[in-house]
């Protein structure tokens, strides 16, 4: 009988596959002698992280904190928004397209508009990952509290359960794993939206560091800057 893969032998299996990729890419580009500012090696990139690790981790250090704030944010309004859509037809009739409208903007677009209202400060990063992050975490949620089965909806109902013990007992639970699955997909888009937050206007940050190196054609520090960046992003969807 074939016996099932393990979640170590799983996890082993997808290490070997980016140290395979990585050995392919220091390879190729020394055989072909790709300059460095096209293109540097592995080794040349954590050889230039190692060398500059502690701007990289006063820039990760300030990148992170609109990223969580602004995930954190978008997860319990995203959640509460749902709910109360959820319970009420009418209000998903009115807010729900006005979501799929705000959704539409251009988030990128409207950047601007926050320096100006708020200046150059944490909260119009902080709002540009709330922006980026909320709509998922709405749909999830939004499709997961309404996934509850009829049946057992009346169940609840006819043994006298309050709406707040039903919601605790029942369907907070058998909602979880659907609002997880957009916690994943808002926390990718945290740290995506706070680097281009960064990009619009900040003096710090991985964001502004990567400008910074691109203008210097600073190829190695870039990768290095986007694999702190990256690294942040998957603690995140962790």
């Amino acid at each position: 009988m074939r016996r099932e893969s393990g979640p170590w032998t799983a996890r082993l299996r997808i290490g070997a596959a980016f140290v395979g990729l990585l050995l392919l890419w220091e390879i190729a580009v020394r055989l072909l002698a790709v300059p460095e500012y096209i293109l540097p090696a592995p080794s040349r990139i954590i050889d230039a992280g190692a060398e500059r690790w502690r701007s990289l981790a006063d820039a990760a250090a300030f990148t992170v904190q609109p990223m969580l704030l602004g995930f954190l944010l978008a997860v319990v309004l995203g959640v509460l928004i749902a709910l109360a859509i959820a319970s009420s037809d009418a209000a998903r009739q009115v807010a729900y397209p006005l979501l799929v409208f705000l959704q539409i903007v251009p988030k990128i677009a409207v950047a601007p508009l926050f320096i100006i209202w708020f200046g150059f400060g944490l909260m119009p990063k902080v709002l540009l990952v709330f922006l980026l992050s909320f709509f998922p975490v709405v749909v999830s949620a939004l499709q997961a509290f309404r996934s509850l089965d009829s049946e057992l909806s009346e169940l609840l109902r006819s043994s006298g359960a309050t709406r707040w013990r039903a919601f605790r007992m029942v369907q907070l639970p058998a909602a979880l794993p659907v609002l997880f699955g957009g916690f994943k997909v808002a926390a990718a888009l945290a740290a995506t939206a706070a680097v281009v937050a960064e990009f619009v206007a900040s003096d710090r940050g991985l964001g502004y560091l990567l400008l910074e190196y691109n203008g210097n054609l600073d190829t190695p520090m870039s990768f290095a800057a986007i694999l702190v960046l990256t690294a942040l992003g998957l603690a995140l969807y962790g």
